[in-house]
C-alpha cells in the first residue's frame, strides 16, 4: 500500500514541484520504506482492514463524509478506525460512523475561508497538515492541487483513509517539516500555516521558508498562537506553556504584522482573533488523552495552569509581492 502511495506521491509532485520534487521523495521514501516508525505495519494493518474503495466523499461539509451509511460492517469499520487512534483534527464520518476528533477543525476552517482568495484552480500548500482535514477542505472548495507537509506517519495513515475512497484527488501528503522542503520552489499559489509556527524555534526562518514557496502574489494564511498587546508584545515561555515544551514565541497579532513585514510580505492584515474554548478543542472517545481543559488553570480558565494567558489565536493573511 505505501509502496503504491509513493509512486503516486512521485507522479503528483513531479508536475507540481519538477526539480524540487527529487529530495522530497527521497525523504519520504527514508521515512515510510527504508527507516520507518515502529507502529507503522500496525496502522498499515488499520487501513487495510477498512472497507474497499472508491466511495462517494463530500470534501465540502463541516463532516468530511466518507461513504453512505449502511454501507460497511459497523463493527469492523469501528476496529479498523479505531487502529488509527488518536483522531486529533476533524470532524469525519465514515460510513455512517461518527469520528469526534480531538479539535473542531470546521471551526477553524469557518473562520478562514471568508477571507480567502478564491481558492478554485490554486495550486496549494498546506504546513503542519495534520490528518489532512484542511487539505480535503481545501480541495472540496475548488483548489486545483493541494499539497500537505506533517512529519507524523500516523497523520499521514489517517489521510489515506480517506484517500482510499477518493484515490484520484489531487491531494498528496509528504511526511516532512517545513524546512525540509527545497527552498524557494515558488511553486504555490497559496500557502496555510496553521498551528506551526509558535513550535519553531526560530519564527522568522519559518516566515521566509513560506515566502519561498509561494509565487509572486501569492498568499500566505497564518494561524498561530498569539497573546494580547501592542506592536512591540511578545511572549516567551520560560518552560512549558499549556502542558507543550515546544512553544517557543507567542508574539500579539500587532507584532506578528510586523514580523510578517520584515520579511517581505505585504497587504498583512488580522482577520481573527479569539480564545480557544474546550468546546473547541477536548479529549473524547477517539482522543482519549488529556486536552485543554486540562491543561488551564483548574481555578482561572484564562490562565494555563503554568499561569500563562490561555491560548488565543489569531490568523492572519498576508501577499507575497
Amino acid at each position: 500500500m505505501l509502496e503504491t502511495y509513493l509512486d503516486e506521491l512521485n507522479a503528483g509532485l513531479a508536475p507540481l514541484l519538477g526539480e524540487h520534487a527529487a529530495p522530497v521523495m527521497t525523504l519520504s521514501r527514508e521515512r515510510l520504506l527504508d527507516k520507518p516508525h515502529g507502529d507503522l505495519p500496525r496502522w498499515r494493518a488499520a487501513v487495510d482492514a477498512l472497507p474497499a474503495g472508491p466511495a462517494p466523499c463530500h470534501l465540502d461539509r463541516d463532516t468530511l463524509t466518507v461513504g453512505a451509511p449502511g454501507d460497511a460492517d459497523p463493527e469492523a469499520l469501528r476496529r479498523a478506525l479505531e487502529g488509527l487512534m488518536p483522531w486529533r483534527k476533524g470532524p469525519f464520518e465514515f460510513f455512517g460512523l461518527p469520528v469526534d476528533t480531538e479539535w473542531r477543525s470546521d471551526w477553524k476552517w469557518r473562520r478562514v475561508a471568508p477571507h480567502l482568495s478564491d481558492l478554485r484552480g490554486r495550486r496549494v500548500l498546506d504546513v503542519g497538515c495534520g490528518s489532512g482535514y484542511h487539505g480535503w477542505r481545501m480541495l472540496g472548495a475548488g483548489a486545483d492541487t493541494v499539497l500537505g507537509i506533517d512529519p507524523t506517519p500516523l497523520f499521514l495513515m489517517q489521510y489515506l483513509a480517506v484517500r482510499r475512497y477518493a484515490p484520484a484527488a489531487p491531494f498528496w501528503f509528504a511526511p516532512l517539516r517545513m524546512e525540509e522542503l527545497p527552498a524557494d520552489s515558488r511553486a504555490f499559489d497559496t500557502v496555510f500555516s496553521m498551528g506551526v509556527l509558535y513550535h519553531r524555534r526560530s519564527p522568522l526562518d519559518h516566515l521566509m521558508e513560506l515566502a519561498g514557496a509561494l509565487r509572486p502574489g501569492g498568499e500566505l494564511v497564518l494561524e498561530t498562537l498569539v497573546v494580547e498587546g501592542d506592536g512591540h508584545t511578545v511572549l516567551m515561555p520560560e518552560s512549558r506553556y499549556a502542558a507543550m515544551r515546544n512553544v517557543f514565541f507567542l508574539p500579539s497579532a500587532a507584532h506578528l504584522a510586523v514580523w510578517l513585514r520584515r520579511c517581505g510580505f505585504e497587504a498583512v492584515r488580522c482577520v481573527d482573533e479569539g480564545v480557544t474554548t474546550t468546546d473547541e478543542q477536548r479529549a473524547t472517545e477517539w482522543m482519549r488523552f488529556q486536552s485543554l481543559p486540562d491543561f488551564l488553570d483548574p481555578h482561572d480558565p484564562t490562565r494555563t495552569r503554568e499561569g500563562h494567558p490561555a491560548p488565543r489565536r489569531a490568523v492572519l493573511i498576508a501577499r507575497r509581492p
